[in-house]
């Protein structure tokens, strides 16, 4: 079940960057961000609506369930997903869609390191490996014109995005395990927090420093709806997988996004990929195979 709740991630992830590498173009980071939450609220409410309906739970929902860890975890996923999610746009505005994708992918190399250190994980000598392929890669994407040329820049900005987006999954994964309610119901409540602080504080954020970019987005529904939907689709993959199994095999798995972002990029947006970005591409999936079959 996880698997295929991570395959749909990756696959809904790889679209939503490329909805968000379009729209990048024409709007500001903060615009691009909130893009990402605007109306995916509504769409995890109803999905959670409809968990209800197939699968109807006895334990009470009352603000009790909700404890003080609890919180702490989705309040911190929420920031550090926001956060996350403007270093990719900038990503996006530095690099090509496929190189910012693919730096942020380090994502899955820092939660096995977190995961290790923090979170009680035990990764084994071909783990490991894995987790040193994915390191060569995600140095690869960062070179320019080879090592001469080495962007210190993008390297930076990439670490730091990876290393907040793995944050997010591990405290996601905390927040769930917070609930004394069954799967995949606790998966559901805590995306539905998750995204309802997310929204509330950039739409403040916004419409006190920014409206010129509120009313960006307002005149590119489509493309912002197609944002918010995507990505409801990809967190619930995610928050559902990270429900069911640690976040570092989790991620690692999710690293076949990197196959759909090539594709997408070559056959939807239209970019040429270079053979050494491809190549630093295929070294993470195989980090991803490795850490997998450790």
């Amino acid at each position: 079940m996880w698997v295929f709740f991570t395959l749909l991630a990756a696959f809904m992830q790889a679209w939503r960057n490329a909805f968000q590498s379009q729209l990048s173009a024409d709007v500001k980071v903060a615009g691009v961000t909130l893009a990402r939450f605007i109306w995916a609220g509504p769409f995890a409410a109803l999905y959670l609506y409809g968990l209800s309906l197939w699968q109807p739970i006895t334990t009470p929902i009352t603000f009790e369930l909700f404890t003080a860890p609890f919180w702490a975890y989705v309040i911190g996923a929420s920031a550090m997903q926001i956060l996350a999610t403007a270093l990719m746009v900038q990503l996006f505005k530095m690099r090509d869609f496929a190189i910012g994708a693919g730096l942020a992918k380090s994502e899955a190399i820092v939660a096995a390191i977190f995961g290790v250190l923090f979170f009680g994980t035990d990764l084994s000598v071909l783990g490991w490996i894995g987790v040193i392929v994915g390191a060569i890669a995600i140095f690869m994407m960062s070179t320019r014109e080879g090592i001469k040329h080495l962007s210190l820049a993008t390297l930076l900005i990439g670490l730091a995005c990876g290393s907040a987006f793995a944050l997010t999954s591990l405290w996601v994964r905390e927040a769930s395990l917070c609930l004394d309610i069954p799967f995949p119901h606790r998966a559901a409540w805590v995306l539905l927090w998750v995204i309802g602080i997310q929204t509330l504080s950039l739409l403040l954020f916004l419409a006190i420093k920014d409206r010129a970019t509120l009313l960006a987005l307002w005149q590119r529904p489509r493309l912002t709806l197609l944002i918010s939907l995507s990505s409801c689709m990809g967190s619930i993959g995610w928050f559902s997988a990270m429900s069911l199994q640690a976040v570092p095999y989790v991620k690692t798995l999710g690293q076949v996004e990197v196959f759909f972002t090539i594709l997408i990029s070559t056959l939807f947006l239209q970019k040429q990929v270079k053979i050494k970005d491809v190549a630093a591409l295929v070294l993470i999936g195989i980090a991803a195979v490795l850490v997998m079959w450790s």
